[in-house]
């Protein structure tokens, strides 16, 4: 069957895409629509046209099979041009979402009537590139300059309604799109084609001036990404250019895009986050258990932003701690957080008081007998757990799913203190809750496949982003935070201040440095886990200065004070001289004689140890792809999208480079700690990379 049909209704040809499932343009969809205006334009019976899409949404965009292939004739851009030059009447039919290039194709459309419900985007900043089909010289020319920058930066779907505001849509209907498109298609005959391309800008309100301020405003969110300046520099050719000059200029910027790395790296990043729910031995024919209350142990912090992710889908909550003035705490953080939003108007105060009402709160165990999923939030000791867990195995329902969400802790142990260790499993939600979108599922021995398929389901259904890890230390997240941390602490007590390490990271492209996280989580928290595993168990001169600064009271922000000092009410860190004084002190009685390390030192050991550690969780099976590993600490931990996760950032520099510097560092440093991971080995003597593993243990 064609991807692209014709219909002629009287004097008006329907054009219709039919490429499930989302009507991406595919070579045989941007020929089909290429051979439909030529085919009208020669139709003398025919007086306009409308282009309409089958299925679920209009055109979403590229058709994401053919990233990284040339390209065949039509390109895009010279359909857009040919739809655009029609001389009768386009009409675009939009439902669902016209994304990308879909949105580019209605806009070279003369007209435009779409459903109150569809959304319209230029995401295409999110894959490192800019809308390289005249999106950038369009939308500016219909929806002004602010507007189409504000889309096109953001990438995000903007609504019918505001997209009509802005003079996008010409109509809004509620239902029968095509009767409207068709209608709309009868009137244009009388007026004639109204070509986007040809509308001019009033440049006087959009002068270097205005460009300089929204370079500005953008600055931070927008740090070290290459594509967002381009997108910028094509408005301002729409602006200052005629459309042909500007259709060049954009052309130009879109294959500096291209052929960036971090374009590839965040393409990379877009398919793994696409295969993270694609794990071996689960199927659309395994069963799944339905999740209709949840319960949640603990309304601390953490457990109320779990508690929010399910009451935000409609799935009702019951949230227990053990004395009532812990439970009101929790549950007025809770409302708290959702009038926050209601101030931003993100919400109404009756959507908060509806949100409010999937809330239950309890001191008894025993009013969770009837959740079909149970998450345990408490104090991070396998002591307590224990206790929780076996208290739940008394009063939960058959069939329940048991979870904790604990960051390091043994889940097989956790699951062993039940009689039903295959409902048991780990998801291991990241803090704040309720905004973080990673969650990583923890597979134990004996989780049972339905039990694991239902909760890879059910990150999707909660708006989360769910890896499966396997059990151990830290599973994939937090087991390769030890090292990072470990090599940035060594970093300070060999001779690099603490803003130096920080400052170094922080311009590599993560959202803070170490020693910043370090004071913002708690530097007590590392203190009381290394307690807890003695010292033959870590790189104690690493970590003997930051535990000098915690038994002297020095705890981070909360108070006031940890490896830097803050200011009352402000959270900017300062460097303390008290804090270097101890540092030189604990370097003098090491015996090491302090020096200068350069950034890209310490950039370079924090990252061959995050890659190192990767590739041994990678060979010891705990993840199932090296992409896997990627999503996690892109989604968790702040690792820069633009450069496509620890491991693809390996592959761009080469394996066997990587290797070859991991085994240097263990001829310096001693290799205690720079063992290089056996597959890491394998891998770099084969003149493979971590992508090669991924096609070829596809699971």
């Amino acid at each position: 069957m064609s991807t692209v049909s014709t219909e002629i209704q009287g004097d008006i040809a329907v054009v219709t895409v039919n490429n499930p499932p989302v009507n991406a343009l595919s070579h045989s969809v941007r020929a089909g629509l290429s051979d439909a205006m030529k085919t009208l334009s020669a139709n003398d019976a025919v007086k306009a046209v409308v282009i309409a899409c089958e299925g679920r949404t209009f055109i979403a965009g590229a058709d994401i099979r053919e990233f990284g292939k040339p390209m065949q004739e039509p390109h895009l851009p010279d359909v857009v041009n040919e739809i655009e030059a029609m001389e009768k009447p386009v009409v675009a039919a939009i439902h669902g979402t016209a994304l990308g290039g879909g949105l580019e194709v209605a806009l070279s459309c003369h007209y435009r009537v779409a459903l109150t419900s569809a959304k319209i985007g230029l995401p295409e900043v999110k894959l490192g590139i800019l809308p390289g089909a005249g999106g950038t010289q369009r939308l500016p020319r219909i929806a002004g300059p602010a507007n189409a920058l504000d889309a096109i930066i953001s990438g995000r779907h903007v609504s019918a309604k505001e997209a009509k505001s802005w003079g996008v849509l010409d109509e809004l209907v509620e239902d029968d799109l095509l009767a409207a498109a068709i209608a709309c298609a009868k009137e244009a005959t009388k007026k004639g084609p109204r070509r986007t391309g040809e509308i001019e800008i009033d440049g006087s309100a959009f002068g270097d001036e205005f460009f300089a301020g929204f370079r500005k405003s953008i600055a931070r969110q927008t740090r070290g990404y290459f594509a967002p300046e381009r997108c910028v520099q094509c408005v301002e050719a729409a602006v200052k250019l005629p459309l042909a000059e500007g259709l060049k200029r954009e052309r130009e910027l879109f294959y500096e895009c291209a052929q960036n790395p971090q374009s590839r790296a965040l393409q990379h990043m877009f398919f793994a986050e696409r295969q993270v729910s694609r794990i071996p031995g689960i199927d659309k024919d395994t069963p799944r258990r339905a999740i209709k209350k949840v319960g949640i142990i603990g309304a601390g912090t953490m457990g109320g932003g779990i508690a929010m992710n399910f009451a935000n889908v409609g799935i009702p909550v019951t949230l227990l701690e053990v004395q009532q003035e812990a439970l009101e705490r929790g549950l007025g953080v809770v409302r708290k957080n959702y009038e926050r939003s209601a101030a931003k108007g993100k919400l109404t105060a009756e959507q908060v008081e509806g949100l409010m009402g999937q809330f239950t709160g309890t001191l008894s165990y025993d009013d969770l007998s009837d959740c079909d999923l149970i998450i345990e939030a408490v104090f991070e000791t396998m002591e307590i757990k224990k206790k929780v867990f076996t208290e739940l195995d008394r009063v939960a329902k058959d069939g329940a799913i048991l979870a904790s969400n604990t960051s390091y802790l043994d889940v097989n142990e956790i699951a062993a203190c039940t009689k039903r260790p295959e409902d048991v499993l780990g998801l291991h939600f990241f803090s704040p809750a309720n905004v973080m979108r990673l969650l990583e599922i923890v597979r134990a021995d004996k989780t049972a496949p339905d039990v694991l398929a239902t909760c890879v389901d059910l990150a999707k259904a909660i708006r989360k982003v769910g890896v499966v890890a396997g059990v151990c230390h830290g599973f994939i997240g937090n087991r390769m935070l030890s090292p990072y941390g470990r090599e940035a602490s060594l970093a300070v007590i060999e001779g690099a201040k603490p803003e130096e390490v920080d400052v170094a990271l922080f311009n590599f492209g993560m959202p803070m440095g170490p020693m910043t996280m370090s004071d913002m989580a708690g530097v007590d928290i590392g203190y009381l886990n290394r307690q807890g595993m003695g010292r033959e168990n870590y790189e104690t001169k690493a970590y003997d200065w930051v535990d000098r600064l915690v038994e002297q009271g020095r705890k981070g922000l909360k108070v006031g004070k940890g490896i830097y000092t803050y200011a009352e009410g402000d959270r900017t860190p300062q460097p303390d001289p008290a804090v270097m004084a101890i540092i030189e002190e604990e370097s003098a009685k090491l015996g090491i004689e302090r020096k200068a390390i350069p950034a890209e030192d310490i950039v370079e050991r924090c990252m061959m140890a995050l890659i190192n550690e990767g590739a041994k969780i990678l060979g010891e099976g705990k993840a199932y792809r090296a992409s896997d590993i990627d999503v996690v600490y892109v989604n968790g931990y702040g690792y820069p999208p633009y450069r496509g996760g620890p491991m693809h950032y390996a592959d761009s520099i080469g394996l066997e480079k990587v290797y070859a510097k991991i085994c240097a560092f263990a001829e310096t440093f001693g290799p205690r700690w720079w063992q290089p991971a056996p597959l890491l080995k394998e891998l770099a003597e084969a003149g493979k990379s971590f992508a090669d593993y991924d096609r070829e243990n596809a699971g």
